[in-house]
Parts: structure tokens; C-alpha cells; sequence
């Protein structure tokens, strides 16, 4: 018999996620556990007590019996002090913990002699654990919401329009910071119609930005910001100074700012002073998406919209719970991810290994001991660059191929000398049937490498097949066969069956070379096109 996987309601104030879903039950099911959900626990996501008994689960009536019976616990929000006292001793908890934030409830899961996997760590550097990242899936979504309430706080179109009545401008968004919540951000602001501009103090989000419609922001001052993990980590006060310059500026040019910035186990930097708001045009937005870790603004109340100098201020801090439906599906197949990695068997049992980066990078309590934090983890080590020296005949070979240097005005005065010098000796020995050919030949060789010399190498495939379709002229032979000429008194060789087969066997060949020729080029174009 497997293990039961208890999913209690939410008790956290505005939550509305559940932390599983009726599909996601079935699944469980089938790799070997019971599953029992605690009634009402889906009622503010639309999951109502009988999907959930349609899809195997038990429905328990209290928190107390849940808690009680269950071996493995899912949970979205991080567990009340009364809730991890209902919980039995010995058990498994999977849930968001935030230890560094929380360590009196680490030590009261401790003494539970608990098992106890904090989806927020999750090594996010490992690339087979972006399945089981809640915190990516959850940021997304967030992200996507903070425009939709800026939207709603902000009282005018996104998009410019030109009317009748007058032309309405687009609004100017500048996000602060581009982690997940801030692109999806982006992408949401730009496909609304907005002027999106964005920063970040890791440099390489910079074509991400661009990507999706943004245009990114830098600040003038060199220094790299990434911290590891997808988060930023805490600059110098030099950069610090030059980017809150950067922002002053940005808060008298924007309508809407949306600010995003973490860092791990600290409190939100202020990114958004008093007197920046105060600059912003009245009837201005601003979005604190950290709002929780005490906000990126000074002005902004945690779990409330406020009104500061004419500038709408919202830090919500359910912003996840608001698509309530949507995110639950989500986190619950994350947490799905999770239980197949430790039920490997699909027998209902769990084998917390820590063998596995990824589980020993999640667990944070095991058997009542605190395994926080986890060692770094060994990542492979990249392969050595090869020597500069030996790619550089690589890169000169290269350009001979196509979209290389041009060669200098004395070879080719040397290769212009000896062409000529052949043409004259072929022009005096050779028939006069022969010339005419000849020089085709040698004109179509001229043409078609200062063709290719002058093509980038990006674009040598879709010119090789083009190409390849036009030298399908040589359908006109097998059109000769066919249908050959009449001769003076209006007759036609007819060639034999044989022949006459294979021209048209040619002929079939060299249209499907030709159209099949012009039909690739076209594809291939397209993709370089915006």
C-alpha cells in the first residue's frame, strides 16, 4: 500500500491556490499513492470536492484529520506554526519554506523529526530540474498579472491610437528587473501595445529583453550583477548610485514602473525613492511585485493600492493567487515532477536520495536533522577553448567558402593576368565553335564566384538551392526528346520508346529539382526575415 499525500486549504489571508489538481490526482494515483484533499481546499481556484473524488481522491472535513493522516504533505504557501503542530511526526513536507527567511519554523519542522522539501530551493542551475521550478511558474504568472492591474489602476489605453477625436499616445512602461516575472512582464506590456523599456543588473538578459519587444536600459557604470541561481546579487555602492540616477530619469519619462527585484535571504532592495514618485505624472502606476519582502518602493504598503502624490501604488502580494486556477494547475504539476523523481519505483514509496543534486538541493529538514543549506553543487567543467592560433586558418579558409575578406587588389590583378593570358592562347588554337562555348563557360564561372564570395555564409544554403532550381535548364534537353524539331519538309525525328521514356522520367526528376529548388529558398528566407 502506498503512501497517502495529504492536500490541506490554504489558511494564508487572499490565497486562493490548492496544491493539487483533479488531473494532477490522477497521475499521483497511478504511481502508487492515496491521495487525500481536504474539503473546500479547491473552492476559490474552481476546483469544487467532487472533481476531486472523480479523479481517486478521499475527501477529508477537517485540517486536523489531514494533517493527522497523511505520510506527505503539498502545500503553496509556507506552513502557520498551527498547522505544522497538526501535522504527525515523522512526516513529509513539500511546500514553499523560504528557510532563511523563516528559521524559527525550521527549527519547530525539526523538531517534528520531519522530512521537509522547500521547492523554493530547487538548484535552478541544473538543467533537468526546470520541470519541477514552482518558482519560474509562479513568477510567470505574477509577471503577466502586474500588467493586467496596472492596466486596470492606469485609466488609459496601452497602445497609441490615431482617432477622430485626437491621437492618444502609447503608454511608456519601465520594468526594474528581468528575471521571469519581469520578461513575462515585458512580453505582456509590449503585446499590449506599450513603449517597454526595461533593466537588469545582469547584462546577458539584455536580448531577451530586445526579444520580446523591450528595449533594455543600461546603466553607466561596468559591473557584472549576476548572483547564480537566475538571481541578482547586491552591487557596489558605485553602481548603486548610478542606478538610482538611471531611475530618476526613467520615473519622470514612464507611466508605469513595474519593479521585480530579489535577492535571496534579503530584504527587497529600494529601487523607487519618495521623491521619484513625487516626479512621476500624476495619475502614474506603480507595480511593487516585492512587495512581500518589504517592497522596491519606499512608498509602497504591502497588500494594499495606495494613492502617493497622484501615483497609484500597488503591492499585492497575491498576485499568483488572482489567476488562482491557473497557477494551482501549474504548481501542481511541479510539484508532480518532484514526487516522480523520489518515487521512482512508482510503487508509493519515496526514497529521498541524496545522491541526487536535485533532491539534496530541495531538502532542507530530513528525519528531524536541518540539511540547510545544501553544498555547493559540482558543475562539469566547461571544455578548454581551443587556441586562437589554430582556429585563425580555420576563419581564413572559411572566408575562401563564401562571405570571407575580399582578396587584395594585387592578386587579383595576378588572377585577372592569367585568365586573360589562357583566353588569348585558347583563342589562337582552339576552333572558333569551341570559343564561343569557352567563353560562356568562363564567364559563368566569374559571375558565379563573385556571387558567392559576396554572400554571408548564413545565407550559402538557400543560395545553393536556388541555384540548383535555375540549373534545371536542363529540362530543355529532355523537352528536345519529347518533342524534337521539325526538319525543312515538316517532319519529326521521333526518338525511340526507350528514350522517349527516359526523357520523360528526366523531365519529371528536373521539375521536382527546380520547383523543390525555389520552394526551399523561399522557406529558408523567411526565416531571416522579421
Amino acid at each position: 500500500m502506498g503512501l497517502l499525500i495529504g492536500v490541506p486549504k490554504e489558511t494564508a489571508t487572499a490565497e486562493k491556490r490548492v496544491a493539487t489538481v483533479p488531473d494532477v490526482v490522477e497521475k499521483l494515483v497511478k504511481l502508487g499513492f492515496s491521495v487525500a484533499v481536504e474539503s473546500g481546499a479547491g473552492d476559490a481556484a474552481n476546483f469544487a470536492d467532487d472533481t476531486f473524488r472523480a479523479a481517486g481522491a478521499e475527501i477529508v472535513p477537517t485540517a486536523a484529520e489531514l494533517w493527522a493522516k497523511s505520510d506527505i504533505v503539498f502545500k503553496a504557501r509556507v506552513p502557520s506554526p498551527e498547522e505544522v503542530g497538526l501535522m504527525r511526526e515523522g512526516g513529509t513536507l513539500i511546500s514553499f519554506i523560504w528557510p532563511a527567511q523563516n528559521p524559527e519554523l525550521m527549527q519547530q519542522l525539526a523538531a517534528k523529526k520531519a522530512t521537509v522539501l522547500a521547492i523554493d530551493c530547487l538548484p535552478r542551475q541544473l538543467s533537468r530540474a526546470q520541470k519541477m521550478d514552482a518558482l519560474t511558474s509562479m513568477a510567470g504568472i505574477s509577471g503577466y498579472r502586474a500588467v493586467i492591474e496596472a492596466a486596470n489602476a492606469f485609466g488609459r489605453f496601452f497602445n497609441g491610437q490615431i482617432t477622430a477625436a485626437g491621437k492618444i499616445q502609447p503608454a511608456k512602461v519601465f520594468i526594474a528587473g528581468a528575471g521571469v516575472a519581469g520578461l513575462a512582464a515585458i512580453g505582456t506590456a509590449a503585446n499590449l501595445g506599450a513603449i517597454v523599456r526595461a533593466n537588469d543588473t545582469r547584462a546577458e538578459v539584455a536580448d531577451q529583453v530586445v526579444s520580446l519587444g523591450g528595449e533594455f536600459v543600461k546603466v553607466d557604470y561596468e559591473e557584472e550583477g549576476s548572483g547564480g541561481g537566475g538571481y541578482a546579487k547586491v552591487m557596489s555602492e558605485g553602481f548603486l548610485a548610478a542606478q538610482r540616477e538611471m531611475y530618476a530619469k526613467q520615473a519622470r519619462e514612464s507611466d508605469i514602473i513595474i519593479t521585480t527585484a530579489l535577492i535571496p535571504g534579503k530584504p527587497a532592495p529600494r529601487l523607487i525613492t519618495a521623491e521619484m514618485v513625487q516626479s512621476m505624472k500624476p495619475g502614474s502606476v506603480i507595480v511593487d511585485m516585492a512587495g512581500e519582502q518589504g517592497g522596491n518602493c519606499e512608498l509602497t504598503v504591502p497588500g494594499e493600492a495606495v494613492v502617493r502624490h497622484g501615483v497609484t501604488i500597488i503591492g499585492y502580494t497575491d498576485l499568483v493567487s488572482r489567476l488562482a486556477k491557473q497557477a494551482s494547475t501549474l504548481y501542481s504539476t511541479n510539484l508532480l515532477r518532484v514526487t516522480e523523481e523520489l518515487c521512482k519505483t512508482k510503487d508509493g514509496l519515496i526514497n529521498v536520495n541524496f545522491e541526487d543534486d536535485a533532491i539534496r538541493g530541495l531538502t532542507v529538514v530530513k528525519d528531524g536533522a536541518v540539511t540547510w543549506p545544501a553544498p555547493p553543487i559540482k558543475m562539469a567543467a566547461a571544455p578548454a577553448a581551443k587556441p586562437a592560433a589554430a582556429a585563425a586558418p580555420a576563419a581564413k579558409s572559411h572566408g575562401h567558402g563564401g562571405g570571407g575578406e575580399p582578396m587584395s587588389a594585387k592578386s587579383l590583378a595576378t588572377v585577372f593576368g592569367a585568365g586573360a593570358l589562357a583566353f588569348m592562347l585558347v583563342g589562337l588554337f582552339a576552333p572558333a565553335s569551341f570559343l564561343s562555348h569557352f567563353t560562356v563557360f568562363v564567364l559563368a564561372c566569374f559571375i558565379g564566384y563573385m556571387v558567392v564570395w559576396n554572400v554571408t555564409p548564413s545565407l550559402h544554403t538557400p543560395l545553393m538551392s536556388v541555384t540548383n532550381a535555375i540549373s534545371s535548364i536542363i529540362a530543355i534537353g529532355a523537352l528536345v526528346q519529347v518533342a524534337p524539331p521539325l526538319d525543312a519538309a515538316g517532319a519529326a525525328d521521333r526518338p525511340n520508346a526507350l528514350i522517349l521514356g527516359l526523357a520523360v522520367f528526366a523531365l519529371a526528376l528536373t521539375a521536382v529539382n527546380m520547383f523543390g529548388g525555389f520552394a526551399v529558398t523561399r522557406r529558408m528566407l523567411a526565416m531571416f526575415r522579421k
